[in-house]
């Protein structure tokens, strides 16, 4: 990363149906080639899906605690010391875990194949919300790692 970089979090406006940021977040990582409405489209979709198998809750509440779910709190990282790699555990800050779980809902949603990607994203919200599915099959792979390799904590500094 360049030494003069700014965020462009600032900048970023909430999405116009909920009003949320982190429905934002979400829609722009969905989006390809610029197609922002075409990936509003499939996410309103996914969360309309969503809301109509989970009535009782808010459709905000839906997504917020989906990402809540997905979201690590410790990643290996590789820390070469002497001749050896090591993986290192650490903690994730709150930026980078909301990055990775909404990296991992959409690259796990995308990887389905034979559907369309709105019944796609809507299967891994409600999984999600429900504290299944791939991209929390991917959070605990990641935990599992850090608690494999916690003997190596010491060389986080």
């Amino acid at each position: 990363m360049p030494r003069n970089y700014k965020s462009t979090e600032v900048h970023l406006k909430s999405d116009p149906r909920y009003g949320s940021k982190l429905a934002s977040k979400i829609i722009n990582k969905i989006m390809l080639d610029g197609k922002k409405v075409t990936a509003q489209k499939l996410f309103y979709d996914a969360i309309d899906t969503v809301a109509k198998k989970v009535e009782a809750e808010d459709p905000v509440e839906v997504f917020t605690r989906a990402i809540d779910n997905i979201k690590p709190r410790v990643e290996v990282r590789s820390k070469r010391v002497g001749g050896a790699t090591y993986q290192v555990p650490r903690e994730v800050s709150k930026r980078c875990q909301q990055s990775l779980a909404i990296r991992w809902l959409v690259d796990s949603a995308r990887s389905k194949r034979g559907k369309p990607m709105g019944k796609c994203l809507a299967e891994e919200f409600f999984d999600a919300f429900n504290n299944q599915g791939a991209a929390v099959t991917k959070k605990e792979n990641v935990h599992k790692m850090a608690e494999a390799n916690s003997a190596y904590s010491h060389f986080s500094w």
